[in-house]
């Protein structure tokens, strides 16, 4: 009784076997030919995406760290050194007592000029008491002199006696002050004999052990040198003359050192200094930059290698170089259109852009689409006339091919296109306030300046052409900005057929 049943169930699947094997198949053939037609198509062209995100340009640089602040103690006398009192890496404090010299020889020179002092003043003592008996001399003997009971010549000799007793006063007087100054010299040397931190610091180097002699006949000699503050450190970089322009004060850097390999430090540029050093016909300059150590993990002397960010764009539309530098091998009919008109026609899309961020007022907004239709209908016309026999370029700081215009020229062509701008926008310039008109001349000023070159989004399976705004790059990606967004696919370069 119980095979049949199985047989009869045997029979009710294999219908459903059929139409599993069909769907399979069909699904097996459709996806067959989606992944043909996405292969031949990707065998066609390389292409990259349109993002958005961040622009960062940077220049990389290297230098050292080291004290913002650093004080070489050194000594002003000669002599024997009998204590050293700190060593490396101990924190001093000023007016600390760091080191000593003998002072034995000083406090000998000491008594010694007392001694003389006490001479000199037992030397003024008896030129007084001269000084004394010699004026008593003179005038008796010149009450004498004038009644004419002494020889006039003996009245002078008594004068002469008297000056020559001055004189010996003035000259013992003398010696005590030149005494006095020699011993007080002394003394000073005597207190240089202790060494003490001039700064609040660290101890980075000792030149000294005790029993060394050191002689500051010439130069001082260097004993000691203290780093004031390691809190706040420096870095000292050398910054190529090619990217020296780009670089201010203010701009933020950041550094890594082989000493953390796996930590990421940042600092400020405090000053672009003007000393250029050559080596070997090399031109670098020094920057200053300034480092917070609060924690003081980074050390004096440590080498760093620092990238400071001269530019930053956020949220911005960019893409790989590759795609700016991608050009037809046969750019002919419309794809050579597009690029002649596109430059013209970028520039106006974006003055609506950069209008539109004014926030204008109906009278405002009036007087700027009076402007642009009068700026549409000189470029109509224009491209109704007859077409000059000469080939002309891609326009204006495109980066088209052939005959590009050279530098002054350009420069030339940019001052004429900025004065264009400025005539058909004067009546609506004047409309605007005082922000308004500045924030305006500078879009202007910047638009005109800028760079345009023509991409290739695909579309349907084919490229056209698109002008787009080129900004900063990084070097790996640009920022773009026209009829572009994120998620457009650009050409990069053409696949070998298979």
């Amino acid at each position: 009784m119980s095979p049949r049943p199985k047989r009869a169930d045997r029979r009710s699947r294999k219908p459903i076997a059929v139409v599993v094997a069909v769907f399979l198949a069909v699904a097996a053939g459709g996806w067959y030919l989606v992944q043909r037609d996405a292969d031949a198509e990707a065998g066609t062209w390389r292409t990259v995406e349109v993002e958005q995100g961040d622009i960062r340009v940077a220049i990389s640089a290297t230098g050292t760290l080291s004290a913002i602040s650093t004080v070489v103690v050194g000594s002003q006398i000669s002599g024997q050194v009998t204590d050293v009192l700190v060593d490396f890496n101990d924190k001093v404090e000023q007016g600390q007592v760091i080191a000593k010299i003998d002072p034995s020889s000083y406090q000998a020179q000491i008594e010694q000029g007392s001694a003389q002092i006490a001479n000199a003043r037992a030397s003024l003592a008896q030129a007084q008491a001269s000084l004394k008996n010699a004026e008593l001399d003179y005038r008796r003997k010149a009450e004498l002199g004038d009644r004419q009971l002494v020889a006039r010549s003996d009245v002078d000799l008594a004068r002469a006696a008297l000056d020559q007793a001055r004189a010996q006063v003035a000259s013992a007087q003398a010696q005590i002050g030149q005494q006095t100054a020699a011993t007080q010299t002394t003394r000073i040397n005597l207190e240089r004999t202790v060494i003490r931190s001039p700064v609040d610091g660290v101890v980075l180097t000792r030149t000294i052990e005790p029993g060394q002699t050191v002689a500051a006949s010439l130069q001082a000699p260097e004993l000691f040198t203290i780093a004031e503050d390691l809190s706040k450190m420096k870095i000292e970089l050398a910054v190529d003359e090619a990217d020296i322009g780009q670089v201010q004060p203010g701009q933020r850097v950041s550094f890594t050192a082989d000493a953390f390999a796996d930590r990421e430090f940042s600092g400020v540029v405090e000053q672009v200094r003007l000393a250029a050093t050559n080596t070997s016909n090399v031109v670098t300059y020094p920057v200053v930059v300034t480092v917070d150590n609060s924690d003081g993990t980074l050390l004096p002397g440590l080498t760093v290698n620092a990238e400071i960010e001269v530019s930053r764009r956020d949220g911005v539309l960019k893409v790989s170089n590759a795609a700016l530098r991608y050009k037809p091998t046969s750019a002919e009919g419309p794809v050579a259109a597009a690029s002649g008109r596109g430059a013209r026609a970028g520039v106006t899309d974006d003055l609506r852009r950069e209008a539109a961020a004014l926030a204008l007022a109906p009278a405002q907004q009036a007087a700027f689409d009076e402007a642009i239709a009068a700026i549409q209908a000189r470029q109509e016309a224009r491209q109704a006339a007859p077409a000059a026999p000469s080939g002309g370029g891609p326009g204006f700081g495109s980066r088209g091919g052939g005959g590009a215009p050279s530098a002054a020229m350009s420069s030339q062509i940019r001052q004429r296109m900025l004065q264009r701008y400025r005539d058909d926008f004067a009546g609506f310039r004047a409309s605007l306030d005082e922000d308004q008109a500045r924030r305006w001349d500078a879009a202007v000023a910047s638009l005109v300046g800028a760079t345009r070159t023509t991409v290739y989004r695909l579309s349907g399976g084919n490229p056209e052409p698109v002008m787009v705004r080129v900004g900063a790059s990084d070097g790996t990606m640009t920022e773009i900005s026209g009829a572009v967004q994120a998620g457009d696919v650009l050409v990069t370069g053409e696949r070998a057929a298979r």
